[in-house]
């Protein structure tokens, strides 16, 4: 019998070390299969409409700075990757270094980031 290749992707946490995401091929997938963003080769985190709300850390956290300004929505999304197979469950989660006050987890901040809208986004008419 064939052994299973071994898992390619990085888990995404929060502070709190409950697993939120799964970061596979710079696509960031939630834990129902839904592709919910992108993370650029500098770290930057986008959301599938094209918001930036962070960077991805060393220990696969999305950090902040508290003071950050909100930059640009931007408008060059990449396209909606094919639905990969991805692992049903993760391994315990890494220890976490302590945030300075001037940093946030935005995953700890607002674990629901990933389902809404940018309100930075023109309204339809």
């Amino acid at each position: 019998m064939a052994k299973k290749a071994k898992f390619p992707g990085q888990y995404i946490w929060d502070s709190y070390g409950d697993w939120l995401a799964t970061l596979l091929d710079g696509n960031i997938w939630d834990l129902r299969g839904t592709w919910i963003g992108w993370v650029e080769e500098n770290g930057d985190v986008y959301k599938s409409d094209g918001e930036w709300i962070g960077t991805l850390s060393k220990d696969s956290r999305i950090l902040r700075k508290r003071t950050a300004d909100r930059r640009e929505l931007r408008t060059d999304i990449p396209q909606h990757p094919p639905k990969p197979d991805l692992p049903a469950r993760a391994p315990l989660p890494p220890s976490f270094s302590e945030l300075s006050y001037s940093m946030i987890d935005v995953l700890e901040e607002d674990p629901a980031i990933f389902k809404r809208l940018s309100d930075r986004r023109p309204d339809m008419d």
